[in-house]
């Protein structure tokens, strides 16, 4: 059949494609308009796929109700693409609909006619940048979300999703953005791993004597050292950045709120 240039220019429309690439798909699909979008899609993909190689190291954070999710790109310039951010709220809508709990139960989540990682790389195709599902957190108790933009022309780039038993929720606002501006990793000291608490205490011991402390003091140096590194990666431990001279742990206890897990997500991370 005849390919007329209204055809061309609906196909152009829907699929970002130029014109050739539009014309020569509709040619080799003999006019069947989706067997068209499915040529240009595998195309566009393979083409997105060349581009691996490069790293989506920019992007947005979105959340809401319980849910926050990373979506990385290359450029600051699609960071901001309103389509990119438009999809990256649809993802949350798909996330929420389907109650995905991890990253990849959210990518074959249902995103209309299609699933969000196909979303995803349709997208990737039609904007020619990698782009990729990056992290998803959704919880299901008491949620307190904060996005911070590091730019005033960007989307948020920094998200911190906060699940927590209490009811001051300006409290937990507060420590939301500590996690944002501290980057703690666990909430208590409990959390902590204990093979890497005996690899800091096998550092702090190794640190002293290379120090040549006095072999009475090397235990009371250990424990100081230890408390240091408490301070750098649990919450609980770190001074409150809106509290002079007391600590997360202080502030949630003396409120009677209690944090139960957080997430912090950040473009770049």
């Amino acid at each position: 059949m005849a390919i007329t240039a209204a055809d061309v220019k609906k196909l152009r429309d829907a699929t970002g494609a130029g014109m050739l690439d539009a014309k020569k798909a509709l040619t080799e699909a003999e006019g069947d308009y989706e067997k068209a979008i499915e040529l240009l899609r595998i195309s566009g993909l393979a083409k997105a796929a060349k581009r691996t190689d490069r790293e989506a190291t920019n992007g947005i954070v979105v959340g809401r109700d319980g849910i926050l999710i990373q979506f990385a790109a290359e450029t600051d310039f699609v960071a901001k693409n309103a389509e990119f951010v438009g999809l990256g709220n649809q993802i949350v809508d798909a996330v929420a609909a389907s109650g995905a709990k991890d990253l990849e139960a959210a990518k074959a989540a249902p995103l209309g006619s299609t699933t969000v990682q196909e979303a995803v790389q349709s997208l990737a195709a039609t904007i020619g940048e990698n782009l990729s599902l990056v992290n998803v957190v959704n919880y299901d108790g008491d949620t307190h979300l904060y996005l911070h933009r590091r730019a005033s022309d960007l989307p948020p780039q920094v998200g911190v999703l906060v699940e927590y038993t209490g009811g001051d929720e300006t409290l937990v606002h507060q420590v939301a953005m500590h996690i944002a501006a501290m980057n703690p990793v666990y909430v208590s000291r409990d959390e902590v791993p204990a093979e890497v608490v005996e690899n800091e205490r096998r550092i702090a011991e190794a640190t002293a004597r290379e120090e040549g402390k006095p072999e009475g003091a090397i235990p009371r140096i250990i424990e100081g050292r230890l408390g240091g590194f408490y301070k750098d990666v649990v919450l609980l431990d770190q001074p409150a950045v809106w509290e002079d001279k007391k600590t997360v742990g202080n502030v949630l206890k003396a409120a009677g709120v209690e944090i139960k897990r957080f997430a912090r997500l950040a473009v770049g991370a």
